[in-house]
């Protein structure tokens, strides 16, 4: 039987801004997303009994129905119309668990991209797409990844093209005994900067410009220095979690970082630097500190593209 395997890779979040509320209650966002090379991957077999079976090699994640790469599976079975379609899917899994790097929405972006090659379906990127965002906020960009500015719940991409001969990298860390809720981070958002909070399409519209004309993705189309990074998650959770103003203050420390931020609605923080063995350098110096402090550490490239099924 023809086995499939695709890469599922985690994203950075280079800006998160809290625009609003929208009518349907989501928060309306103004992003930069980054896809990295840390990556999750799934191989994939056909099965003729029409059922969807996952497994996973880190014990205690949801294989169940509530898992996502089900439901991507089960998606793609509604829109093809075939119920008698079946796979078993294996999950290795790499990228942290509650840790702002999409890794659940990536890993459902691959199902939903090998799934489609492995049953033959021939759906088109767009269609993807149009399934990806009933899926989740992040999975959209997921399936082209790369950088990309990110508007609405996410799911409204403007694909950048940054900068040639250029190839960033960053120090990632994570506190092992800490995750973070999205919901509870959107919520204490709204609880602390809710009367701040631009109101209609039209005030929107004028900050998505403002983002796209300003020194961020000026700095990332030349290749020139970065400015401060913006997050306004982390503004509201790093107040609240011991562990995440532990992990800032470290990666500050280090010499030769571009910028420090908070990935997503984190806990995993990361700091920027211009090549790779910067990165490592950084790691190896930092190592013992981060390890002492209760940290993983991961030292990662850009990656210029998302999901991509393995020759």
């Amino acid at each position: 039987m023809l086995e499939l395997t695709v890469e599922a890779p985690a994203k950075i979040n280079l800006h998160l801004e809290v625009l609003g509320l929208r009518g349907d209650g989501f928060h309306e966002l103004a992003m930069v997303m980054q896809t990295i090379d840390l990556r999750d991957e799934l191989r994939l077999l056909p099965s003729a009994d029409g059922a969807i079976s996952l497994s996973c090699d880190q014990p205690g994640l949801p294989t169940d129905g509530s898992n996502l790469i089900v439901k991507a599976a089960e998606l793609l079975k509604v829109r093809a119309a075939l119920p008698e379609l079946g796979a078993r899917i294996t999950l290795f899994k790499r990228i942290p668990v509650g840790a702002g790097l999409a890794g659940g929405s990536s890993d459902a972006a691959a199902a939903l991209v090998g799934l489609n090659a492995l049953w033959g379906l021939g759906f088109s990127a767009a269609e993807l797409q149009g399934m990806a965002a009933r899926l989740g906020s992040d999975v959209p960009f997921c399936l082209p990844g790369g950088t990309q500015l990110c508007f609405g719940r996410g799911e409204r991409l403007e694909a950048l093209a940054p900068a040639g001969g250029t190839s960033p990298a960053l120090l990632l860390i994570k506190h092992a005994g800490t995750s973070v809720s999205t919901p509870w981070a959107y919520g204490r958002c709204r609880e602390q900067r809710g009367r701040s909070y631009l109101r209609g399409e039209e005030a929107f519209e004028r900050r998505r410009e403002a983002l796209r004309r300003g020194p961020l993705v000026q700095a990332l189309r030349q290749g020139a220095a970065l400015p401060p990074l913006r997050n306004d998650l982390q503004a509201v959770v790093e107040p609240e979690l011991p562990s995440v103003q532990e992990g800032l203050a470290l990666l500050r420390r280090l010499p030769g970082s571009l910028a420090v931020a908070m990935s997503g609605s984190g806990p995993s923080l990361f700091a920027l630097f211009a090549d790779r063995e910067l990165a490592l350098a950084a790691q190896a110096d930092l190592g013992p500190e981060l390890e002492a402090a209760g940290f993983s550490s991961w030292a990662c490239g850009f990656r210029g593209q998302g999901v991509m099924l393995e020759p």
